[in-house]
């Protein structure tokens, strides 16, 4: 085999071309969205990835104040994380259709942001695109570290009944989201008792026109997703699935049980991530075990994996007996669901130290249409890892100067007027 060239190696090294970044808007910058409605931008609340984040308001004589109920995320008309949400906001986030599922179940509510409208918006020569967006509170892992790693269990259980209803309700129209985390489920802004799941970058159409994908592995994609929950499909480079879904959201209540998953130790090593989870599926008694030394194994935690590793690829979940098996778990401990998230601190102890978490890796929805291809090279690149610590959107400080971004002094008015403990 002849050695590579000088031209081979430069070409391979040759690092990607770099995203915009959005432009930047004073308040009372007002946008028009595709239907033609106004919106008015507050101050800056803050900046992840490529993009930005105001406060907003409907259009109006006033300026929009720190209360404000919406926010706004702009990035550059080519980038692709924005675009890769929209898709998923646009055919199954609108008002209509969740208050239609809400009314249909007698719901008081549905944990699935929904979307005011999106657009362009060209200034100085840029064009950038827009989303409005619910404003909301802080996410569930500053209240997990906040509380020694662990959550009570009646919480638990009843942050997986609300999660199996939004499941539920985006999987019924056609999409999984493959990224449940503790850091993607932010509380309302103003009722402390609603839970909501965001980011859905990773959101990926399963069942295009109600005709679900089949079973292939993909060497390329392998290990998509947030590597300690992610599920087994996912480790084998398949397109992510109903039951993915689930398998996650039990590696997150588990782990909220008990502060600490049992692959936690080596999350550099996805294989080795990959084979422990083989493992487990295999003995979830002896998984339990090792996640609840010298506890009680929580009954109900045994029966929900029991029954996540009895689906098929593309078998639809049994809601319903999900729910009942939490339902019984919380009547195992005398309580009841009374739709209030107590976050006091946990009677299970002090959890173990934080362990960091590797970037996770982008999901490509395949079998675009034609409106949906123009953002797919923006798609394939790899979003930037999130560092620890750092907030979602929703949850980010104020900006006093979008000019010196970053070195200013910042409020933190995004706060939950219902909590205190925000940093």
């Amino acid at each position: 085999m002849p050695p590579k060239s000088k031209a081979d190696g430069a070409k391979k090294s040759r690092a990607p071309a770099k995203r915009k970044l959005a432009e930047e808007f004073t308040p009372g910058e007002v946008l028009t969205d595709n239907a033609k409605k106004k919106w008015k931008l507050g101050s800056a609340a803050g900046q992840g990835g490529f993009g930005l984040l105001y406060l907003a308001n409907e259009d109006s004589s006033g300026s929009v104040g720190v209360d404000a109920p919406y926010v706004i995320k702009v990035e550059p008309s080519d980038n692709g994380p924005l675009f890769s949400e929209l898709k998923f906001y646009m055919r199954a986030a609108k008002p209509d259709l969740i208050g239609a599922w809400m009314n249909s179940r007698k719901m008081d509510y549905l944990g699935v942001p929904k979307y005011w409208g999106s657009g362009f918006h060209e200034k100085g020569g840029k064009r950038d695109r827009f989303m409005v967006m619910d404003r909301f509170g802080v996410d569930l892992q500053k209240k997990f570290e906040g509380n020694g790693k662990k959550f009570p269990r009646k919480l638990v259980l009843q942050l997986g009944l609300r999660l199996l209803d939004i499941l539920e309700y985006i999987h019924d129209h056609e999409y999984v989201h493959a990224d449940i985390k503790a850091s993607n489920l932010l509380l309302s802004y103003t009722n402390p008792n609603q839970v909501y799941l965001v980011d859905y970058g990773l959101a990926y159409r399963y069942s295009p026109e109600g005709v679900p994908k089949e079973y292939k592995e993909d060497p390329k994609r392998c290990h998509d997703g947030t590597i300690e929950f992610t599920s087994i499909d996912a480790h084998n480079g398949v397109a992510p699935s109903r039951r993915g879904d689930l398998e996650i959201m039990g590696y997150c209540m588990i782990q909220w049980l008990c502060g600490r998953l049992p692959w936690e130790d080596k999350l550099q090593d996805p294989l080795y991530v990959k084979d422990s989870k083989l493992r487990c599926r295999d003995n979830i008694d002896e998984f339990l075990k090792s996640c609840f030394p010298s506890e009680n194994i929580p009954e109900e935690m045994k029966k929900f994996m029991q029954e996540v590793k009895a689906l098929g690829y593309t078998d639809k979940p049994n809601y319903a007996k999900l729910r009942g098996i939490l339902q019984q778990g919380l009547k195992t401990i005398g309580a009841t669901d009374d739709k209030k998230l107590d976050f006091g601190v946990s009677t299970n102890g002090t959890g173990p130290p934080s362990v960091k978490t590797p970037k996770r890796k982008k999901v490509e929805e395949k079998g675009q249409s034609a409106d949906e291809t123009k953002g797919a090279s923006a798609k394939k690149r790899r979003a930037p890892q999130k560092k620890k610590g750092k907030s979602c959107f929703w949850t980010l400080p104020i900006i006093t100067n979008i000019s010196n971004f970053g070195v200013v002094n910042v409020l933190n008015l995004m706060c939950n007027p219902f909590r205190s403990e925000w940093s």
